[in-house]
């Protein structure tokens, strides 16, 4: 006589039990919100500093320079805002989207294509280099470093190679593909900057009302726990990898678009800009913890930083330095925001 098998909890149940492994329910509530609160109060005394000490920044011709290069910094940011929440890392995000830009140009340029079908494929470059790396980590078990490390020199050597160390032209091919990033739909604000901000609702909405979302913050936070309730955690690693992916290729087209070419030898750097971003936003490099608002104020304040430290006519050496600097106290409050929730 066979013992009758006694069911196992469900996948409801698994996923709840992992994600409470982080601080939940009104104190996770709270730390969030004080969190996002301190980074918008660093965005705005960035903003007041810059305002006294910089010529000409609190002007709006400025702010919308601002806003238009915080909008490929950010599209970046909020693809990558998945990935580390699932305790992963992508370090190809920015040669990935020169790739896509360079692609973009030769679908439109070279190849004729129309300029709708040759921005589809430029997003689907991005995509499928997320896809790659999915694979890579889900089940070759490549650790996330490793496996978008590689890809970044992949795809750097690719943008080169196929472009042949030149830039891509679109003025004649397509005079209009400028307006893409540039375009005025809402006068005086950018096209690229109603780009961000509509990927930003998209995002928002997948992160916190769908199954994609609550697995990508179940993986994070215990991706063993999640895997045992049933779900097939590698199957959704590779959606969360090329859902990323597909960000990565549509700030390659808006990059392209404002530059209204495809400049291979760009894109290294723009990773580091949007990882800084993601982790500033209160996102936990440990995985499990962030929130899309949080990534959109933190892409803000990078996009503040720089642009300040230009005007302020701060040389090129040390504008690293500072960046340096910011990513390394994120990381460190980052640190401590874990070990006090342990």
């Amino acid at each position: 006589m066979s013992t009758p098998k006694t069911p196992g909890p469900s996948t409801t149940t698994v996923i709840q039990t992992a994600m409470q492994e982080k601080p939940v329910g009104a104190f996770a509530f709270l730390k969030r919100q004080a969190q996002q609160s301190l980074a918008f109060g660093t965005l705005i005394v960035l903003v007041v500093f810059f305002s006294i000490f910089g010529n000409n920044f609190f002007t709006w011709s400025n702010i919308s320079g601002v806003l238009l290069s915080t909008a490929v910094i950010g599209i970046l940011a909020l693809g990558t805002t998945f990935v580390i929440i699932t305790a992963g890392i992508d370090l190809s995000i920015g040669t990935g989207m020169t790739l896509a830009a360079v692609m973009t140009g030769v679908f439109i340029t070279n190849m004729g294509v129309p300029m709708w079908l040759g921005v589809i494929g430029g997003v689907a470059t991005g995509a499928l280099m997320g896809l790659i790396n999915g694979l890579n980590i889900a089940f070759l078990k490549l650790p996330p470093f490793i496996a978008t490390l590689a890809m970044m020199m992949i795809a750097q050597g690719l943008a080169l190679v196929i472009s042949g160390v030149r830039p891509i032209y679109f003025s004649t091919s397509a005079p209009n593909f400028k307006d893409i990033a540039l375009g005025t739909l809402i006068p005086g604000l950018p096209n690229a900057v109603l780009i961000t901000g509509v990927l930003a609702i998209i995002a928002f909405f997948v992160l916190g009302k769908t199954l994609l979302g609550r697995y990508t913050f179940a993986i994070g936070s215990n991706e063993e726990a999640t895997r045992l309730s049933g779900v097939n955690t590698r199957r959704w690693l590779v959606l969360i990898y090329v859902f990323a992916g597909t960000f990565t290729g549509i700030a390659g087209v808006v990059m392209a678009s404002r530059l209204d070419s495809a400049q291979p030898q760009l894109g290294m750097g723009y990773e580091l800009q949007a990882i800084a971003a993601v982790i500033i936003g209160g996102t936990s490099l440990m995985g499990g913890r962030g929130s899309i608002l949080g990534t959109v104020i933190g892409a803000l304040i990078m996009s503040v930083l720089i642009n300040g430290l230009r005007i302020m006519s701060i040389q090129t050496e040390w504008q690293n330095v500072v960046v340096g600097i910011v990513i390394l106290i994120a990381v460190f409050f980052d640190a401590l925001r874990n070990r006090s929730s342990t």
